[in-house]
């Protein structure tokens, strides 16, 4: 393993300026912002995990690469700690779900990133429609899926090396595979023990597929991503802001979409009245066909054309389909992270329960993001979360704790939302 560097001879690049290290800490425990920038010099090391007698010990252990693990991790090499992130990367499943997202999480991979990109291509879709009204004759729009999936894809490649070359920068040694706990602050990387005086549980969710016959040729908002082709007919299940996204992506960029929810309408809980009638309202003048007060209860192939046939609660059969998209929620990655040796609560749903410092009740071990109870599945949230939780723990900042409140959300549907406060 490679030894911790020096703090005497290393420096940090803290807001553009060479500053010695021991400033850079001095720095920090004064009160350094959310978001500050600063970019290390320390050489990080990437492994895979290998065997080892005993176990390597660092200050400060991230399970988990998504992007609230990564800031928590840099903030606190940026104190001179120790620091080391394990992260599983990106598997399939035996049906060829992906599994696990790689450096910068759900968010980088297949979230917010890579959909506000198809947001723009469906918004030129819209300009398109709309410029006649000005006087602009643009023509009627032709989409070339492959293209648009390449640039995408490269896109978000970049990210993941920039998100690698941070945590070089910042002389973190990060690990791949996929982690499990043999105590409270150890675990076991494929044969390797790795221990921490401070393990920081955040590895997200993945998204939750229901116990119907079919399941398995259904696609979630993972999937969407991995679509090859433009589906000319879909059907997207569920009645949150993923579902709603990519149903009024499909049908801006030209496809024939149904949404199917299981309550009144959509976006049902944590909106105001107005707001979710305006959506309601907007979402089948659009041309999605809004099936509400109903489920899917069983989802067919046709082993000829590959076609799908979703069967709906009421009876009524959709047919032709290229795409079933389950939406239903999402679920924390926990099970597979052998929590019963470490003493921490679950509640109901899988997740770590947590306070308002991330802290689970077990000496020395936290968790955020979507694995934890703190109730926002917000990248920023996690990502000021994390930073603050590392100037606690090893910035001398004892009060410092992310304020669960007045959290600002935007939902990218036609037309885009926006909320604060209420």
């Amino acid at each position: 393993a490679p030894s911790a560097p020096s703090t005497a001879t290393t420096r940090l690049c803290f807001r553009r300026s060479p500053v010695p290290l021991p400033m850079a800490r001095r720095i920090l425990r004064l009160g350094a912002p959310i978001g500050a920038l600063a970019t290390g010099a320390l050489a990080g090391a990437s492994r895979k995990a290998s065997s080892a007698a005993a176990p390597e010990h660092f200050d400060f252990l991230v399970i988990g690469g998504g992007s609230g693990g990564v800031a928590s991790a840099r903030r606190a090499a940026m104190y001179g700690k120790r620091v080391a992130i394990i992260e599983r990367g990106p598997d399939r499943d035996q049906h060829g779900q992906r599994r696990g997202g790689g450096y910068g999480g759900t968010c980088v991979n297949v979230g917010c990133v890579p959909k506000k990109l198809m947001y723009t291509a469906a918004a030129h879709f819209e300009a398109a429609e709309t410029a006649p009204g000005y006087g602009v004759e643009m023509g009627k729009p032709r989409l070339d899926w492959g293209a648009l999936a390449a640039k995408r894809d490269a896109y978000v490649a970049r990210l993941n090396g920039i998100y690698t070359r941070n945590l070089d920068n910042a002389g973190v040694t990060h690990v791949e595979g996929l982690a499990r706990f043999v105590a409270p602050r150890e675990v076991e990387v494929a044969g390797a023990r790795y221990s921490a005086d401070h393990v920081l549980i955040a590895v997200g969710g993945r998204p939750a597929t229901p116990p119907i016959p079919g399941a398995e040729y259904c696609i979630s908002s993972d999937g969407f991503f991995d679509l090859k082709a433009q589906p000319e007919k879909a059907l997207v299940v569920g009645a949150g802001y993923i579902a709603v996204e990519l149903a009024g992506i499909l049908q801006a960029l030209g496809s024939s979409v149904s949404l199917a929810v299981r309550g009144a309408g959509v976006l049902r809980h944590g909106f105001d009245p107005l707001v979710q009638e305006i959506i309601n309202a907007e979402i089948p003048r659009s041309g999605t066909q809004l099936l509400t007060n109903t489920q899917v209860v069983a989802v067919e192939k046709d082993a000829a054309s590959g076609k799908l046939t979703a069967r709906l609660a009421s009876g009524e059969r959709l047919t032709s389909l290229d795409c079933v998209l389950m939406a239903i929620g999402r679920t924390p990655v926990t099970a597979e992270l052998g929590l019963e040796a470490t003493g921490v609560q679950l509640d109901g749903k899988g997740r770590v329960v947590v306070d308002e410092k991330q802290e689970t009740g077990v000496s020395g071990l936290y968790c955020l993001g979507d694995a934890s109870t703190s109730g926002f599945e917000l990248t920023p949230v996690a990502i000021a979360a994390g930073r603050r939780l590392a100037d606690r723990i090893f910035g001398g900042a004892a009060d410092a704790k992310f304020e669960y409140a007045n959290i600002a959300t935007v939902v990218f549907s036609h037309p885009t939302i926006g909320t604060i406060g209420l």
